[in-house]
């Protein structure tokens, strides 16, 4: 179960609402399953349907990271038109080991959906979110 403080959680919304109609991408950060840091990034590929995150931008946040005593939790991204799912490329894709793989839909707007998956060697476990008041 990944645990998300109800204002990362109305962040990462936020996010993929000011990207649309562009995929937005970043990195959750904490301790052991619950989120404490959201970091948002460049998605550099500019696309609807992918993302490629800003490699520098990435380096700075592994440094923030480990220097505030936090682990990667997990990456998230947008489907600004699909649903809350990974797509054959995001399967193929996830390839950091450990983490959580996040996704916002906005396919409804007026109802955004937010879910995370477990991805490993091609396999995909849907995993539980708690928002939790901080």
């Amino acid at each position: 179960m990944l645990k998300i403080p109800d204002s990362i959680h109305d962040d990462l919304i936020a996010h993929a609402r000011e990207g649309f109609p562009l995929e937005v991408c970043g990195i959750l950060g904490g301790t052991g399953d619950t989120v404490s840091a959201i970091y948002r990034m460049t998605n550099t590929d500019a696309s609807n349907e992918h993302f490629m995150m800003e490699p520098r931008e990435q380096f700075s946040v592994v440094k923030d990271l480990r220097a505030k005593g936090l682990s990667m939790l997990a990456i998230y991204h947008s489907h600004p038109e699909t649903p809350a799912r990974p797509s054959q490329e995001d399967i193929k894709l996830a390839l950091t080991p450990l983490v959580s793989y996040v996704i916002i839909s906005l396919a409804n707007p007026t109802k955004p959906a937010v879910k995370s998956y477990k991805i490993h060697d091609g396999n995909v476990e849907p995993e539980p979110i708690e928002t939790i008041k901080y």
